[in-house]
């Protein structure tokens, strides 16, 4: 999946080579994520998180093959977003016909290397949770935890996990305090 999640990522930078910040035309990226089951993780991410579907794509076993994402197999892309625009965020969520991707210990950020969570900025941290407990999803731990202030005054972080495991961090405030 690492391998994967990189290639996307480079794929989807070709344009943007230099390293200097100006040299970018757009300075958000884009992340792809491998899912067990598309539906579910398509509404955990609209319907709990809040994300928008956008147009989807496919990629054919030729071009994947070629690009060096999969082994001759079609990649079924669905595209979400965050905002509006040519810089919204965009979450690429995609499975693999015909495999069952393994899964990694995704019991604490330092179980293994590699990219580890997102970090999504909510208006409403309690009305996040309502929508997410519709979905059957509850906080990790002892979320929603207030951050201290030098991270930000009246903000808190919650903590829970898509329907592969990925953990999600959620930071905004509270409407009840």
């Amino acid at each position: 999946m690492r391998r994967l999640v990189l290639a996307l990522l480079a794929c989807s930078a070709l344009p943007c080579l230099a390293a200097e910040p100006a040299a970018f035309p757009r300075t958000t990226i884009d992340l792809g994520c491998v899912v067990s089951d598309l539906d579910a993780s398509v509404r955990f991410y609209t319907e709990g998180i809040g994300f928008r579907e956008l147009q989807g794509f496919s990629v054919e076993p030729p071009l994947a093959t070629d690009a060096g994402l999969t082994d001759a197999k079609p990649l079924d892309i669905r595209v979400l977003t965050l905002g509006d625009g040519e810089s919204a965020t965009k979450l690429k969520l995609m499975h693999v016909a015909g495999t069952e991707p393994r899964k990694g210990d995704n019991e604490f950020i330092h179980s293994h290397t590699g990219f580890r969570y997102l970090t999504i900025v909510v208006a409403d941290t309690d009305a996040a949770l309502a929508r997410l407990s519709k979905l059957g999803v509850k906080p990790i731990a002892k979320s929603p935890i207030a951050l201290p202030d030098h991270l930000g005054k009246g903000l808190f972080l919650t903590c829970v996990r898509d329907p592969d495991g990925n953990l999600v961090e959620l930071i905004g405030p509270r409407a009840s305090r």
